[in-house]
């Protein structure tokens, strides 16, 4: 279920600095799993869509996004697991969908062992 509508929002002048820095050392030091997702998002472009990653959207840096279909992937490693980490995914899903955008996060596990299915449901999202 593609939206075409999300909006596109940045941070402050000044917290925008910071977040670039960040931004910048996330896209340096890359996780294996997130490296391995960016390769297939890159070169496989599911749903036909052109993938960002770690890219600033309001005052965050989400992991990956298609901005033009409005979605957001997030790789899980296994913190995510903890109450007060999920808790805090919880908000930040909802300001991102405030802004019209769409998560959807996988684990670790998923990406490394199932990409075929992980790009199969990218994909769909946007039939």
């Amino acid at each position: 279920m593609r939206n075409k509508r999300a909006s596109y929002k940045s941070s402050s002048p000044d917290r925008y600095i910071i977040l670039r820095t960040y931004a910048r050392e996330n896209r340096k030091n890359a996780t294996e799993v997130e490296q391995w997702l960016w390769e297939h998002l890159r070169d496989e472009k599911p749903g036909g869509e052109d993938f960002l990653r770690q890219h600033i959207i309001g005052d965050y840096i989400v992991d990956f996004v298609s901005r033009h279909g409005g979605l957001i992937v997030e790789v899980d490693g296994g913190y995510h697991s903890e109450p007060r980490q999920q808790a805090e995914d919880q908000l930040r899903e909802s300001a991102l969908r405030r802004m019209g955008y769409h998560t959807m996060r996988f684990t670790n596990e998923e990406v490394l062992y199932d990409i075929d299915n992980v790009l199969q449901k990218i994909a769909k999202y946007f039939t």
